[in-house]
């Protein structure tokens, strides 16, 4: 008996996702290619970042549960189209930097937190835009269909802000934009902006603000109504917050180019840390 409930679960006890990787034998992961340090395309093309190394430990714990190997498929997606992706099943699980939101949970489910960050500003460093007061008249470019995009707009009406929003498909759009001087300043999550500096040829040459004017709890995506699937990444989750392995992921993708972890990242992981 000892080892028949020990024993993985078969195709037949298994449900939605899991049933589904255990009979295609693979699982196909979304992922954002211009979203550094959380998920991007390295120098030889292939998924590299943060939240990819969580969905490594992810696939290595549904292999344990159907007991099979499986094919891992990294299909790029859009902010555009990335909920889509999972809804039409294109995609298994998001792996990125996507933002936990109540009207996102609509439409796609999420997993227990893996980062928290807030939106800021870039700017190259001989711009003369300076804070939010400094932008009136300024062109400030975001990407579209992102939390940021609605937080810039929010800033602005607050601060009584006449500035354009320009918005754009992509985040390499945003910096090209950036570098030909068609918009002042570039918003994005700021460990993004960080990311996406430190790739460039000439980091230095890029300033990021300090403050950040909105809150932004990063988790991975999963379709709805799949608890089986969700409990597994969040097992992963929680054993890393728990095993304080994520400080390794962290310190890997983020730790050698930030000189403390922020506080609220430490709040982060003992609130997630959920006991098994």
């Amino acid at each position: 008996m000892i080892v028949v409930f020990a024993s993985p679960l078969s195709a037949k006890e298994l449900t939605g996702t899991l049933q589904q990787i255990k009979k295609s034998g693979q699982i196909r992961i979304g992922y954002r290619v211009s979203a550094p340090p959380m998920s991007f395309s390295d120098k030889d093309g292939n998924p590299a970042g943060y939240s990819i190394d969580i969905c490594k430990g992810i696939v290595a714990e549904v292999e344990n549960k159907i007991g099979a190997d499986v094919k891992v498929e990294y299909i790029p997606v859009t902010a555009d189209g990335r909920f889509k992706a999972l809804i039409d099943n294109k995609i298994d699980i998001l792996c990125g930097s996507t933002t936990k939101t109540l009207s996102r949970s609509e439409l796609v489910d999420f997993t227990q937190l893996t980062f928290v960050t807030g939106a800021s500003l870039m700017t190259m460093k001989d711009s003369k835009a300076d804070d939010s007061d400094g932008f009136e008249g300024k062109k400030i470019g975001v990407v579209k269909a992102t939390t940021t995009e609605v937080a810039l707009k929010k800033l602005f009406q607050d601060t009584s802000t006449n500035a354009e929003v320009v918005l754009f498909n992509s985040a390499k759009e945003s910096i090209d934009a950036l570098r030909k001087k068609k918009i002042d300043a570039f918003s994005s999550d700021q460990v993004i902006l960080i990311g996406l500096a430190l790739k460039e040829h000439d980091p230095m040459n890029f300033v990021i603000k300090s403050d950040v004017f909105s809150f932004e709890p990063f988790a991975l995506a999963v379709r709805r109504d799949d608890a089986d699937f969700r409990l597994v990444a969040d097992r992963v989750i929680s054993e890393l917050y728990r095993s304080r392995k994520i400080l390794e992921i962290y310190d890997k993708w983020i730790g050698e180019f930030t000189q403390q972890r922020p506080p609220i990242f430490d709040a982060m992981m003992r609130l997630n840390a959920t006991p098994e």
